[in-house]
């Protein structure tokens, strides 16, 4: 098992109750696949420094878990086909 960090963005647009879903489903493909989230931290809506897709703001997500190293590919395949969302960076610890 190892240690993951993924930053994301989610649109502005997107609603508050479809934003906390997208987060939980994102938690749940790690939980799903025998991981652990240690931490989500919603940091919140936040500027971008330029204009992403023509949005100038978007609602970043910083998220900790443990899990198998074919999980960081399952959350981004869901990313990808998931609408309101932006940008992503993993980083492994």
């Amino acid at each position: 098992m190892n240690k993951y960090e993924v930053l994301y963005i989610i649109s502005q647009d997107v609603a508050d109750d479809a934003r906390e879903a997208m987060i939980n489903d994102f938690a749940s493909i790690v939980t799903k696949n025998g991981g652990t989230v240690d931490n989500i931290d919603k940091i919140g809506l936040k500027k971008f420094a330029y204009e992403i897709g023509g949005k100038k703001e978007g609602f970043y997500v910083l998220m900790n878990f443990t899990a198998d190293s074919n999980v960081p590919r399952l959350i981004e395949q869901k990313m990808s086909i998931t609408d309101g969302f932006i940008r992503k960076m993993f980083i492994k610890k």
